[in-house]
């Protein structure tokens, strides 16, 4: 259909509309067609529409609903490759030339000769892209990621052995890697709900899918506004992938059906946790061993817990995509739950390291996949260095951006991941920050962020976000948000306290059931306990340089609306710098550093 449509070698396909098989059969019919395959954010405006469509030279543009089609419109003047719009999830409200309905769009196809597309099919190298990812960048505009049949797509080398005939490397890499069971012997479940035009998504929803036969059902284009855990029960997936924003919303959820129960129901819970915790901290290990009262808990407990978020037959659960916190991965353990993680990036088609049930340690990202490679560049005496990448992997280059590529990959070959990380003794990889995050003092240290914004959040339960500021400063300062209840159609965070929030403001002595209040009143109770908690923090600081030294409360949580947060869920700091720029100026207005 697309060869109908004009659709030329090495030019786009833009997809853009939440997951669905006229997803993965756009994706895929772009690549055979010889084109490339290109998903945009659903949250993206026009204009960002425009830059991605424009840049990969879009002669196809596929858009689910009538709300995309209006973005799209708006910039079809300025889009002079664009050939034709074709519009799946409902039908056409209006005609116009080259807008064609799924179904006509189909229908166009039953002209081509099959030797024309096996001809296309047979014209294509291992080493000629089909894919490009655009990687969100915390500055300046997405850059398209390059991956070629051989990192990403389905019909890569043949792979005789196997007898599955056209493979994808990394695909069958990371499959082996963490077991995944091929159809014949066992059929794996998945639900697709992340963005596709992320690479998470794409390689576990759509290559390693088709690598193993993996049945893959669709969630609710709202999956992440609170459906989520209705599609897992209906389907109970064998393997799960969410990105920490996800694992930290089943966790608040939990704990407020728990705050909820009966005291025995609590102290079983409890006692559970205990016990979860506890034996799955052997085990990590080594201990093989079960004792009874784990098999109790796991009776009593675990199971209908699974049971209630639909991760009962479910043995990978994985987390990537941002940094997770220690508390998140330990509340999950306690129930019996590893969460597996995993580290890699669109330049990395994905996984590079993954954790396994057999060899996992809280907080690392795991090992290397077979046959990738890492180097710690430049370490330090802590070992401490920029994590670099090398292996069958690793991205061609970034579309039309020549200098940006030969930033990322160095004349050896490596891809340097901008990451600073270190390896234990027996090869774990932890990632400690980012080269760029770091905020560095005007005394010169360099301090990474991440440790001590989650350090608060776990001292002050009732904090949705932080962020540290203090780069060029004399000292740190913290922006943070409350726990907020959120508007489920447009995702814009409320004045409401979460029931947690509200519950913990009860205990210390506080009415306030608002953002607003707290703020308004600078609420006596909550406000010493946000001082106790970062002072708590302090006290365990490297340095004092480390302490944060100011504090303020903001009156709106971070969101994607708001742009603080990106597609997944990852902290845009730069963003939240320009926003709240007169707040944190008003950190260093008094010429003292506070004591």
């Amino acid at each position: 259909s697309r060869l109908q449509l004009g659709l030329e070698r090495f030019h786009g396909v833009c997809i853009l509309g939440f997951n669905s098989a006229e997803w993965f059969i756009a994706d895929i019919g772009a690549i055979l067609a010889g084109g490339f395959a290109v998903g945009i954010y659903t949250t993206n405006s026009p204009e960002a529409c425009h830059y991605v469509a424009e840049n990969c030279s879009a002669n196809v543009l596929v858009v689910e609903n009538h709300k995309q089609l209006q973005k799209i419109l708006e910039i079809q003047h300025k889009l002079p490759h664009l050939k034709a719009v074709i519009q799946y999830g409902e039908e056409l409200k209006e005609k116009r030339p080259n807008l064609y309905s799924w179904s006509e769009f189909m229908d166009l196809g039953k002209d081509v000769p099959d030797t024309q597309l096996q001809e296309i099919i047979e014209s294509q190298k291992p080493n000629q892209c089909c894919t490009l990812i655009y990687t969100s960048g915390t500055t300046g505009q997405p850059k398209g990621v390059m991956l070629s049949h051989d990192n990403a797509s389905i019909f890569s080398y043949k792979c005789p052995s196997s007898g599955l005939g056209w493979l994808t490397w990394t695909a069958v890499a990371a499959g082996r890697f963490i077991r995944l069971m091929d159809a014949k012997e066992k059929q794996e479940l998945v639900v697709s709900y992340l963005p596709l035009s992320h690479i998470a998504a794409q390689m576990s929803d759509i290559w390693s899918a088709m690598t193993f036969g993996v049945q893959v059902f669709f969630a609710q284009p709202d999956a992440l506004k609170g459906t989520l855990v209705d599609t897992l029960r209906e389907v109970r997936p064998t393997a799960f992938l969410g990105v920490p924003r996800v694992w930290e919303k089943m966790e608040e959820k939990m704990k407020s059906i728990g705050a909820k129960s009966s005291t025995l129901r609590r102290k079983v819970a409890s006692w559970a946790k205990g016990v979860g915790l506890q034996t799955n901290l052997k085990r990590m290990n080594g201990y093989s061993e079960v004792p009874v009262n784990f098999r109790l808990a796991k009776h009593l407990v675990y199971k209908k817990v699974r049971k209630a978020i639909g991760l009962d037959r479910c043995t990978k659960c994985y987390t990537g995509a941002a940094p997770i916190t220690r508390e998140t991965l330990e509340f999950f353990l306690s129930l019996n739950i590893p969460v597996f993680e995993l580290y890699g990036m669109s330049e990395s088609s994905g996984p590079h390291t993954m954790s396994l049930p057999h060899a996992f340690k809280l907080t690392s990202c795991g090992k290397e996949v077979t046959g990738c490679r890492t180097l710690i560049h430049k370490p330090d005496a802590d070992g401490i260095g920029e994590i670099c990448f090398s292996g069958r992997h690793i991205f061609m280059g970034y579309l039309n951006m020549e200098e940006k590529t030969r930033e990322a990959i160095d004349e050896d070959g490596w891809l340097h991941s901008g990451d600073l990380g270190r390896h234990d003794k027996d090869g774990f990889l932890y990632i400690t920050g980012r080269i760029k995050e770091l905020i560095i003092t005007a005394g010169g240290e360099n301090i990474p962020p991440v440790p001590i914004e989650d350090a608060v959040k776990d001292a002050v339960p009732i904090i949705s976000n932080a962020m540290l500021v203090g780069d060029k400063a004399k000292f740190l300062a913290m922006l943070l948000t409350l726990k907020c209840a959120v508007d489920v159609e447009t995702g814009e965070p409320g004045d409401d306290l979460t029931p947690e929030a509200v519950e913990y403001c009860q205990k210390l002595g506080s009415r306030a059931t608002t953002v607003s209040e707290i703020i308004g009143s600078r609420d006596k109770a909550v406000y010493a306990a946000i001082q106790k908690g970062i002072s708590a923090v302090n006290e365990g600081a490297v340095s004092n340089a480390q302490k944060v030294q100011k504090w303020i409360l903001l009156e709106k949580d971070f969101s994607l609306a708001g742009g603080e947060l990106g597609p997944t869920m990852k902290l845009k700091r730069a963003v939240v710098a320009q926003k709240y720029r007169d707040q944190i100026a008003q950190f260093y207005a008094d010429a003292d550093t506070p004591t």
